[in-house]
């Protein structure tokens, strides 16, 4: 791309992607007062303390997602002749591997806890000069960080299918292991409260667990979108759609025979390698070719890079769209 590839979104999607950055920062100044109030009341509890570090991770992805869209306004150099899109790849990358580290060091620092059998004691404040136990404290603030993560994942999760953007999409999912956290930190508490010590130990092994499940499932989509795997939907369900619209369009081209294709995720769009072998006598214009090109860029803004080069024989790594 020669331009600012954000400059390439319809003007219905940046104003979505506007959205998304004043959510994101929303999604910052949430978590920096939830992690204010958690750490003043951690106390001894290991589902509380795995709740706070996992808070601290959750402002991985939306950093990601800022900083990604930052360097993606940037002009394509000839040092970078693609652009920097694939800063969204990146961003992506980090935030998985930061989720994996630290979970993994949770569940082990957890099941360490479990098996010595160690039992965290939870006392007692003095608050407007009567005696309360630390555990409800905890409880209260903990049920305060449920709605707004709900909420938040439900709006990104909708921003993330729009967009094609992976670290919403990332961001949309930490948000539901954060209210999810929170219910299981208030079960530790409660098992502490009611002499079910263990509880806590393995309310924490919980919540790291789908820290590092987290942080696997990013990091693997990350590291295969940079391996340029095939293009697939933000969710990495199945294959992006729009490549068999595509195929579609050049397969009804009257000089175009047969088609294969070679699709990568770029960011928020597609790179298209499209090869076609033209019909006996109608090897097609220059002038031909960038009409071709014109309407497979019309199909959707995410087509923006589509290169279409006629041959004579496929490569062996085209194909059709499954």
């Amino acid at each position: 791309m020669s331009t600012d590839a954000l400059t390439q979104l319809p003007p219905e999607l940046q104003a979505t992607l506007r959205r998304a950055i004043r959510l994101e920062w929303a999604t910052i100044v949430f978590l920096v007062v939830t992690i204010t109030l958690v750490g003043l009341v951690v106390g001894n509890s290991q589902a509380m303390r795995a709740a706070w570090i996992e808070d601290l991770l959750s402002l991985a992805p939306p950093l990601a997602f800022l900083v990604s869209v930052r360097v993606m306004r940037r002009p394509a150099t000839p040092r970078y002749p693609y652009g920097f899109s694939r800063s969204v790849g990146v961003g992506h990358l980090v935030a998985g591997v930061a989720l994996f580290a630290m979970g993994a060091f949770l569940v082990v620092e957890s099941l360490s806890t479990l098996l010595r059998g160690q039992r965290p004691p939870i006392g007692s404040v003095v608050l407007f000069g009567e005696s309360v136990w630390l555990g409800w404290l905890m409880i209260a603030v903990m049920a305060l960080t449920i709605p707004l993560p709900i909420w938040f994942g439900r709006v990104k999760m909708k921003l993330a299918r729009e967009l094609h953007d992976k670290v919403l999409y990332a961001d949309a999912d930490m948000n539901k292991a954060d209210w999810q956290t929170a219910v299981g930190s208030i079960v530790g508490v409660l098992g502490i409260g009611i002499g079910l010590w263990w509880m806590d130990a393995a309310a924490a092994i919980f919540i790291a667990g789908s820290i590092v499940w987290d942080g696997v499932k990013n990091t693997r989509a990350a590291i295969t979108d940079l391996m340029d795997t095939r293009a697939t939907t933000f969710d990495d369900e199945e294959t992006h759609p729009d490549v068999a619209r595509l195929h579609d369009y050049l397969s009804q081209l009257r000089w175009v025979e047969e088609v294969r294709t070679r699709t990568r995720d770029h960011g928020m769009f597609l790179h298209v390698e499209a090869f076609v072998r033209p019909r006996r006598g109608r090897t097609p214009s220059l002038r031909t070719l960038a009409r071709a090109r014109a309407g497979a860029r019309r199909l959707n803004w995410k087509l923006h890079d589509v290169e279409i080069v006629p041959v004579a024989e496929f490569p062996a790594t085209a194909s059709r769209p499954t």
